[in-house]
């Protein structure tokens, strides 16, 4: 079933929230199986939330689009991974700090959900 894209920073953190809860939160990686599975549809993998955010907007977790790149900018300034923020602020790093968020030991699907969603609900107020 075909979903509508999200066009707005906090659709797409709400789309890509979806996806985990639906699916889970995959750590180290982009999804699984990147290289062997070829018949599952990455909407139906488990996704890091880099590649979640990517999959809501363009249906490919490795495609790049401008309303990707913003959610991925903006998730990333709200984060801290042991009391900091990323550490420049290139697309690039933005990304890495928010999947090092993710990578974390111990983190959880819902974990991440929640910060997706808090990330929508504030990006909405501040709209």
């Amino acid at each position: 079933m075909a979903f509508p894209r999200p066009t707005t920073v906090a659709a797409t953190f709400r789309a890509a929230a979806r996806l985990l809860a639906a699916n889970g939160l995959h750590q180290g990686d982009y999804f699984p199986n990147a290289l062997s599975d070829k018949a599952t549809p990455y909407a139906s993998r488990p996704l890091s939330i880099p590649a979640a955010l990517r999959c809501a907007v363009v249906g490919d977790p490795r495609s790049y689009s401008l309303l990707a790149d913003e959610a991925v900018a903006v998730l990333a300034l709200r984060l801290e991974v042991d009391g900091e923020g990323p550490e420049y602020g290139d697309l690039f790093d933005l990304e890495d700090h928010v999947d090092d968020w993710a990578d974390v030991d111990g983190r959880t699907t819902e974990c991440a959900v929640a910060v997706l969603y808090a990330a929508a609900d504030a990006t909405a107020v501040t709209l």
